[in-house]
């Protein structure tokens, strides 16, 4: 994991070590329950942040809306993109979100984050950054 403050930290970091990807998961807590539970919204949110982080989606959003467990129940989404994928996971019951965008590709993990955060109207948030190599 990556503990650096600023996007150009990590995408400088990202070119000075030729990291062959960056991975970001995002914890959204408090979430919108009208927005996570919303198939809609959530491939409008995939649009957006793909348009957000220039990337190129390869194929539709899948979400899907399992779990006999109120624990975990709640919509699973996946994006193909053509440097990697982005996936999550919304929790009905705590109004969670849980996202990770891997991309051969550099982008701006807390500009990323914070469309997240706003989009799904969550009080708060944790952002993990990986290079992949």
């Amino acid at each position: 994991m990556v503990n650096i403050k600023t996007d150009a930290e990590i995408i400088a970091q990202f070119e000075k070590q030729k990291a062959w990807g960056l991975a970001c998961s995002v914890d959204l807590q408090d979430c919108s329950a009208e927005k996570i539970t919303d198939a809609n919204a959530i491939k409008e949110f995939v649009v957006k942040l793909c348009k957000l982080i220039d990337m190129k989606r390869f194929g539709d959003t899948v979400v899907v809306n399992f779990g006999d467990d109120p624990k975990v129940s709640g919509f699973s989404m996946t994006q193909l993109i053509e440097t990697s994928l982005i996936s999550g996971h919304f929790v009905n019951q705590t109004n969670s979100a849980y996202l990770d965008i891997f991309s051969c590709k550099r982008y701006p993990p807390h500009k990323m984050a914070k469309f997240c955060k706003e989009f799904f109207g969550a009080k708060k948030y944790e952002l993990n950054v990986v290079y992949r190599y």
